[in-house]
């Protein structure tokens, strides 16, 4: 008996320490499961990778997630899909400009990946301004002093713009905001060359052209509130923005009639449309001041008394600009001399005599109004000049927006006009710059015909 009882204690012993022992076991193990603090649960694998700094996934996360519901980003270290970084350096020499999701931030696509394509479209678009927004990392509201001295509160983003103003509405397309028109007027788009180049460079031209509703002369505010826009964009000398902004409509005022004025408008216009017209904005700039640097610096040894002396004509081969306009200054950045730079005003209208007095090396005619070449070669009172003897009168070109006017296109006038003025000096091609320009600032692949018809010499 005394045997028995001894067993049964000692197998309790021994049950008791085998409990014990795995109850010892699983708590060692319980560490272990409590060091998964973040269990992810995602319903489908990620679309693609990417790669971004620490402070940069927080905004990247919430477009991601707001693009695709229900899923998660994969952020990796390395080879990646899509590069969320700084910014590149827009000063450089022809600036590609990346997609700017946020001041100084870019993505870059680093595959084929199609979603990563129509990510990054989403991320720069009103919608992905939307997001940052509410994520706080966009402010709602943008206050710019316009170019009339205007304090003006842009509630943010930009959806639906009218512009009243056929350069402004130029500068909307360059900064990469020509989608958020509604209705606006266009530059040299009256003509059906022009017609036809614009609807190839946005498909919606024919119902967004609204010459007969908004200029600088007229704004119908009737047809206006059909269209609901968030702001209007006119010029500094339209007489009806005090009348739109009583009616409840922000209006923002452009004038650009140098090149400093013209720059400027470019750079508040982006800031309208969040970062990446910003940016875009500011490539545009650095472009301008590349192309105007780099002629002035090729024809700097010219001295005055030998630079090629310009008559710039307007629609009528008797009326002619002056030296406050915008074409007195692309002369001059071309690396020639303006010879009507002392009329004041605007147009001028003069007389045969004095162009004979002025006797110009070069005669241009803008490519608009009815002007033409033939208007001055085939009449008989301008044979008596030296440069219509000479076959020295030439077309201003345009593929919509004329490259004289104060306007973006503006910039390959001035490369037109030095290869036309110093073509041994000047080492800018047209064909090189158009093709450059009107993919980088209008997000348009101009054809071969194109630059062909609009860089030949007339």
């Amino acid at each position: 008996m005394k045997t028995r009882m001894i067993y049964i204690i000692t197998s309790l012993l021994i049950t008791s320490a085998f409990v014990m022992g795995c109850t010892a076991q699983i708590s060692e193990q319980e560490p272990a499961e409590e060091e998964i603090t973040e269990p992810v649960e995602v319903s489908s694998p990620a679309r693609f990778t990417i790669q971004a700094g620490e402070t940069l996934r927080e905004p990247v996360s919430a477009l991601y997630e707001s693009f695709y519901p229900g899923e998660l980003p994969l952020f990796v270290e390395a080879d990646s899909d899509l590069l969320a970084t700084a910014t590149t350096d827009l000063s450089v020499e022809r600036p590609a400009v990346q997609a700017t999701f946020l001041p100084g931030a870019v993505l870059i696509p680093t595959s084929e990946n199609p979603d990563v394509a129509s990510f990054v479209a989403f991320a720069i678009s009103p919608e992905g301004q939307q997001v940052l927004i509410d994520a706080g990392e966009l402010p709602s509201v943008v206050v710019l002093t316009d170019q009339a001295g205007n304090s003006v509160e842009i509630q943010q983003p930009v959806y639906r713009v009218i512009s009243a103003y056929g350069p402004a509405t130029a500068v909307v397309y360059s900064v990469n905001a020509g989608g958020r028109l509604v209705a606006a007027s266009f530059l040299g788009a009256r003509d059906p060359q022009g017609a036809a180049a614009m609807e190839r460079i946005d498909s919606r031209f024919p119902t967004l052209v609204s010459d007969d509703y908004f200029s600088q002369a007229e704004f119908n505010i009737e047809h206006a509130a059909t269209l609901n826009p968030d702001l209007v964009i006119g010029g500094a000398r339209s007489g009806w923005a005090d009348t739109v902004k009583q009616v409840g409509i922000e209006v923002f005022l452009m004038e650009a009639e140098t090149p400093e004025q013209l720059k400027q408008a470019v750079l508040l216009i982006g800031q309208i449309f969040g970062p990446h017209s910003s940016a875009q904005a500011q490539a545009w700039v650095a472009y301008y001041d590349l192309v105007v640097d780099l002629v002035l610096e090729q024809t700097r040894e010219i001295p005055a008394a030998e630079r090629v002396q310009v008559l710039f004509t307007g629609t009528e081969p008797l009326r002619v600009a002056s030296g406050e306009m915008y074409q007195n200054d692309i002369i001059e950045a071309a690396g020639g001399l303006s010879v009507s730079a002392d009329l004041g005003g605007y147009w001028n209208d003069i007389n045969i005599e004095q162009v004979a007095n002025w006797n110009p090396d070069m005669i241009i005619v803008p490519p608009y109004g009815g002007a033409t070449v033939e208007a001055i070669t085939e009449s008989t009172e301008w044979l008596i000049l030296d440069a219509v003897q000479a076959g020295e009168v030439y077309r201003m070109p345009k593929l919509v927006v004329p490259w004289d006017t104060p306007a973006p296109d503006s910039v390959l006038g001035i490369v037109w006009m030095a290869e036309r003025i110093n073509p041994d000096l000047v080492s800018l091609d047209c064909g090189e710059e158009a093709v450059y320009f009107y993919n980088t600032f209008y997000n348009y692949a101009i054809s071969g015909e194109e630059i062909a018809a609009i860089c030949a010499i007339e």
